[in-house]
């Protein structure tokens, strides 16, 4: 066992609303370290029962779209409303060195120091979709604890926001105008995924280019299925930094899951997360077994030298690394 805090002391503590033991829960989730790994799944086994009822929103956009921003201003709006807000801030992991930088907490200052959100920034971890690798953990940890809307920010946008869309019950584009070509940039598989679409930064002498940009959205929509059965996607003009927008941004979400809800497809969505969450870990469990074998990682580095130096393909290097692991090669 680890030296950290006993599940059933975490588990009171998350339960009970506190932000510190939500924060311990959610790094012991995160952690590789296999006796951990045994203490965090007896952990979401136990809060389990607790979660289902929050609202799961994605929030993606191109760079400067100031997504950090419209969290912080819908957050708090949320807040005024009488809900629990928190906030789960996905930052790039570094390519090189596989840090990040972690800084949208102090970018959401107001929101942060609410007592009734709770703003949790994790490294991606290299994970493709703009999610981090226990993700699904955190969320349902900060359900348990009693936050009633979850905000999901990605690291960005683009064809592997996926991985987001089927993390959450509604996916939320944030877009902004002036920029030129408003579509440029802007990957079709997003666009087909997003249920919402909010044209950010409409203020000042931009509502006019915020009124264009949403005419040219509506029209590319109109070539695309819509993201969920039965839904037209609104394409919504407003301004985070003026507080503007919020109101109806949040009923068109309200509006959105109204329908899943009615529709049966909000269960189905969560089934099918369900389903891509046990693939995903059947995957890692099988990567970290195959990594741990003795020979593998002396083998990658070799097989990593002789593709370098042209010695061996690609292909005859992947079948010496799974020969060293002990297995046999695809035919």
């Amino acid at each position: 066992m680890s030296e950290r805090a006993p599940v059933e002391e975490l588990l009171a503590g998350v339960t009970g609303g506190d932000r510190g033991a939500l924060s311990r829960a959610i790094t012991l989730a995160e952690s590789s370290r296999p006796d951990d790994l045994t203490q965090a799944q007896e952990l979401i086994a136990a809060v389990l029962p607790k979660t289902g009822s929050a609202r799961r929103i994605g929030i993606t956009g191109v760079p400067g779209a100031g997504k950090s921003t419209a969290i912080e201003a819908l957050g708090l709006w949320l807040i005024e409303q009488g809900h629990r807000v928190a906030v789960l801030v996905i930052d790039p992991s570094s390519s090189r060195t596989g840090g990040s930088i972690l800084g949208d907490k102090t970018r959401m200052q107001g929101l942060s120091m609410n007592q009734n959100a709770y703003i949790r920034p994790s490294p991606s971890g290299g994970v493709l979709g703009g999610v981090a690798r226990k993700t699904r953990e955190a969320m349902l940890l900060c359900e348990a604890a009693g936050y009633d809307v979850i905000l999901v920010e990605s690291v960005g946008v683009g064809q592997s926001e996926a991985e987001l869309a089927e993390l959450v019950d509604s996916l939320c584009l944030l877009l902004v105008p002036g920029t030129g070509d408003e579509l440029q940039g802007i990957k079709r598989g997003i666009m087909e995924l997003a249920d919402l679409v909010f044209v950010n930064k409409a203020d000042g002498d931009r509502i006019p280019l915020a009124k264009r940009a949403r005419g040219d959205f509506r029209q590319a929509l109109r070539m695309l299925p819509p993201a969920t059965p039965g839904w037209e996607t609104p394409i919504l003009i407003g301004s985070a930094t003026e507080k503007t927008g919020l109101t109806e941004l949040w009923e068109s979400l309200e509006a959105h899951r109204a329908l899943l809800d009615e529709s049966g497809l909000l269960q189905e969505r969560r089934l099918r997360q369900q389903l891509r969450w046990l693939n995903s870990m059947i995957e890692e469990a099988v990567l970290t077994e195959f990594n741990a074998r003795p020979g593998v990682e002396g083998a990658i580095a070799e097989a990593e030298k002789d593709v370098v130096e042209g010695l061996v393909t690609v292909p005859q290097a992947t079948v010496r690394v799974i020969e060293a692991a002990g297995l046999k090669p695809p035919a």
